[in-house]
């Protein structure tokens, strides 16, 4: 397991101080930058004895390997990866769980969209597995401007054995595939419930497509046959708390 990770952008960033500062060990921050949107950040780190490092842009560049820095970055011990067990306290302490379950995700835009997606709408839990799917990397951190920090990540080793333990649990889990017979609006998606959602291009695994109660798709009117993954996420998602509003 790595020792340490770097997080840049303001969001990710901010998430970090607020919820998890403990965990923050050294600041880098661009050359004379001094607004409004570093001071507060600024402040939260002094509280926890962390004082930023002056960088120039082409430093910060080269830590981040990227350009998308914001002019900030944070050098941080890597959270606790949340396993089977885990999940198991979840749902032990949770009336009504609603929860993600992202199968083969790889693309780290795109996990860290549906991080952000997740928080949005409310769900308790995103369920990934170990293998074949991309983890908390600090692209998906700033992606998911701060999502990464309050909605817990669940990395688990067998992602089919996991689904029948939620339905065991009484979770409903509808998966989404192209040629299902019913759409995403004729389903109820009230109660306990997970959302199934495959990765970019190959959709649902066979097993995990086995695994689902149900499985729904979204009506499609033009030409285009799919949608990105953390697109159709957020639309699932927020059919799910309309229903359950």
């Amino acid at each position: 397991m790595k020792k340490q990770e770097l997080v840049f952008g303001i969001h990710a960033v901010e998430s970090l101080l607020k919820h998890a500062p403990e965990r923050v060990l050294e600041m880098w921050l661009l050359s004379g930058r001094q607004d409004d949107r570093v001071k507060p950040l600024l402040e939260m780190a002094a509280q926890w004895g962390i004082r930023a490092q002056q960088a120039s842009r082409k430093t910060l560049d080269d830590k981040a390997e990227s350009t998308q820095h914001q002019g900030i970055i944070i050098r941080v011990r890597p959270a606790k990866v949340l396993t089977e067990n885990d999940l198991e306290a979840l749902l032990d302490k949770t009336e009504s769980p609603f929860l993600l379950i992202l199968d083969g995700v790889t693309d780290p835009h795109n996990l860290g969209a549906c991080l952000r997606n997740a928080d949005a709408a409310g769900v308790h839990g995103v369920i990934v597995p170990k293998d074949n799917s991309v983890g908390l990397t600090p692209t998906v951190s700033k992606v998911a401007c701060g999502a990464a920090e309050t909605v817990p990540l669940f990395q688990v080793t067998n992602l089919a054995r996991t689904m029948k333990r939620l339905q065991e649990r009484g979770v409903w889990i509808a998966g989404t595939a192209g040629e299902a017979d019913s759409t995403l609006y004729q389903a109820d998606l009230k109660g306990a419930l997970a959302i199934a959602m495959g990765a970019e291009g190959k959709g649902l695994r066979r097993l995990s497509r086995e695994s689902c109660d149900t499985l729904i798709s979204i009506p499609m009117a033009g030409s285009v046959s799919s949608l990105n993954v953390s697109v159709a996420t957020g639309i699932c998602l927020f059919e799910a708390v309309r229903q359950r509003l």
